[in-house]
């Protein structure tokens, strides 16, 4: 069983005083890009910040001002080629998908992680730790008494998966119904996935918490993040399903990495193709930088898609080379785009659903094509239906991209939306909003 001899900081002098802060991180890029942006602002505010994540990222980590501490080797892997580091998941896809990263991908680590936390707290005092969604070390750490922990932030990088009476169970990317009707139905099938789709997951979960911290995991391990101090939820909230019935306080502070969103180049790193963008209605199209493997999954039928419609489409690879294959007429290609430059051109965005791209595209009021079943992709693209910022495509085909990119192109209602969410964004505190909830925590206990 793993113990911490945790000590609480000396109490803070003022609300000026810089914090020892421990961020925590599971070695995907989209995890770790927004973090990136927090450490910064974080540390540009005088604070003490440690980063704990894989050894892909340590040179990013550090030019961000922080010190990198790396994760245990059965913690780590490289992100670039998430088939290869998890052959288990290859072919899996909806449900089941989900299911296997959970288990496989987040939980199992999970262990190794907290050892690497608990160390931290041993090598010196820590007065926060903000741990992204997906970090279940932080879920075993949350089986703690709040007396024998530092205070803890649950980081939104991914859709909030706080259970509630009001939503339906996470990962399924099943919208709520409002009203009693929706209630029961909520109920019903939150206990009829806790018995047949997560039981297992939820089983290894409650066995590691017992065995790791000697407590039990007092709620379903999807709902660990309603057991922290406060959530910190990275977009706005009328991107989010409503609940009436949270515990933890949950702070909306916008979208923190829209600069860098996608990990595309500065902004002067523009293809030679650039000037072609210009006069022509836009539709870009991405499988973002990890679930890129296969670009058959979305950017080829996409292309087959648009190919004899008046648009020209831009695609990114997210890193992978360039596929030798010829391009129809009216596509260009590169591995890393500028978003900055880029999403203010588009009239459309074609994703699978990653939350940091679909932020970039709301918050330039770009309406949205998602088109997301695996990791938390199934929820992101519910949300963007159910905001009316754009559709969402459960079956991937020419036929179905085709008519969802002409609705979103012609009807005014998805820009009008995906406009609103943007001025929603624009005036979010982004990774500002972050310093006032820290100052807000629990004094931490003698």
């Amino acid at each position: 069983m793993s113990s911490t001899s945790y000590r609480a900081p000396a109490s803070r002098a003022s609300s000026a005083t810089p914090m020892s802060l421990l961020i925590c991180c599971t070695p995907v890029h989209g995890h770790v890009l927004p973090l990136l942006s927090v450490t910064r602002t974080l540390v540009q505010a005088g604070h003490d910040v440690r980063f704990l994540t894989g050894i892909r990222y340590r040179t990013l980590v550090e030019q961000a001002g922080a010190q990198w501490v790396p994760l245990p080797a059965e913690a780590d892997y490289d992100d670039r080629d998430m088939d290869r580091a998890f052959p288990g998941r290859v072919g899996r896809r909806g449900v089941d998908g989900a299911r296997w990263d959970l288990r496989n991908i987040f939980l199992e680590p999970a262990p190794a992680q907290l050892r690497a936390v608990d160390e931290q707290l041993r090598l010196r005092a820590v007065d926060a730790v903000l741990a992204e969604s997906m970090f279940l070390g932080a879920m075993l750490l949350l089986c703690r008494p709040a007396s024998a922990r530092p205070p803890v932030i649950n980081l939104g990088i991914v859709p909030l998966g706080l259970r509630s009476r009001d939503t339906a169970p996470f990962a399924l990317g099943i919208p709520p119904l409002p009203g009693p009707f929706g209630r029961l139905r909520n109920s019903v099938m939150n206990a009829m996935t806790d018995r047949f789709v997560f039981a297992e997951l939820q089983r290894d979960a409650e066995r590691m918490a017992l065995a790791e911290t000697g407590a039990p995991l007092p709620t379903a391990a999807m709902n660990y993040p309603a057991l922290a101090d406060a959530v910190m939820q990275f977009t706005v909230e009328s991107f989010e399903y409503p609940r009436s019935d949270l515990a933890v306080p949950v702070h909306f502070v916008g979208p923190v990495s829209v600069a860098a969103a996608g990990g595309a180049g500065g902004s002067g790193d523009l293809p030679d193709w650039w000037d072609d963008l210009d006069g022509r209605r836009v539709v870009h199209v991405t499988q973002g930088t990890v679930a890129n493997g296969d670009l058959g999954e979305l950017v080829l039928p996409t292309l087959a898609a648009l190919a004899d419609e008046d648009v020209l489409v831009v695609v990114s690879t997210g890193g992978r080379p360039v596929p030798p294959s010829s391009l129809p007429a009216n596509a260009r290609i590169a591995e890393y785009l500028p978003y900055d430059r880029l999403f203010p051109r588009l009239d459309a965005f074609v994703t699978n659903g990653g939350y940091g791209g679909v932020h970039h595209s709301l918050a330039r009021g770009v309406p949205i094509v998602a088109a997301g079943s695996t990791e938390d992709k199934a929820e992101v693209s519910a949300r963007v239906a159910w905001s009316g910022a754009g559709l969402r495509v459960r079956r991937v085909s020419a036929d179905s991209i085709r008519t969802a990119v002409r609705r979103v192109l012609h009807e005014p209602s998805f820009r009008e939306n995906a406009a609103r969410l943007g001025a929603e964004i624009a005036a979010a505190p982004g990774p500002a909003g972050i310093e006032s909830v820290l100052r807000g925590l629990r004094a931490p206990v003698a």
